[in-house]
């Protein structure tokens, strides 16, 4: 049985065909190996091992990170136990306490925690002598009677966030 000439080259057409398309799919094979040995190379830091002994490396490296992140998360909880109750808010108020004084030599001064608890420390400047006086706060509050400009130290101190002093000048008080 012979072909005829159209049926061979019909023949030689499809065999040319399959043969390019068996090289484009060998060429994204190999793209897609090298792609695959890339990412291993990266996976496997370069060492000679299984995929599956990567795998449990790796998980176990995972579960040893969740363990270490547990005990950084703990230790971060005490820390904040312990700044709770350390002064990280102050307020200023200076003021002339006297008429005839001048230069605002007289303030309050509140030191806070968190949880707004601490002192007001009150310097009043005359012609002739400096008072002092300090007064516990607890949660804003003090027990104890407060000037204006005392509670304003106290309102500056809770607003000032994280140790920020802020500095206001209230209006001279007068002399009775």
């Amino acid at each position: 049985m012979e072909l005829s000439d159209t049926v061979l080259a019909a023949l030689a057409i499809g065999g040319a065909v399959v043969a390019v398309v068996a090289v484009a799919v060998a060429g994204l094979a190999l793209s897609g190996q090298r792609r695959v040995q890339r990412a291993y190379r990266v996976f496997s830091r370069g060492e000679r091992e299984d995929v599956l002994t990567l795998i449990q490396r790796h998980v176990d490296e995972v579960v040893a990170l969740r363990s270490e992140v547990v005990a950084l998360d703990t230790r971060a909880d005490e820390l904040r136990g312990l700044l709770g109750g350390c002064v990280s808010r102050v307020g200023t108020i200076r003021y002339d306490a006297f008429d005839e004084m001048g230069g605002h030599l007289s303030y309050s001064t509140a030191l806070l925690d968190e949880r707004a608890d601490g002192v007001v420390l009150t310097s009043i400047h005359g012609r002739t002598d400096t008072r002092s006086y300090v007064k516990p706060v607890i949660g804003g509050q003090s027990k104890h009677t407060l000037s204006e400009e005392e509670a304003a130290a106290i309102g500056a101190a809770i607003d000032s966030g994280w140790g920020r002093p802020r500095m206001v000048k209230p209006r001279a008080r007068s002399s009775s």
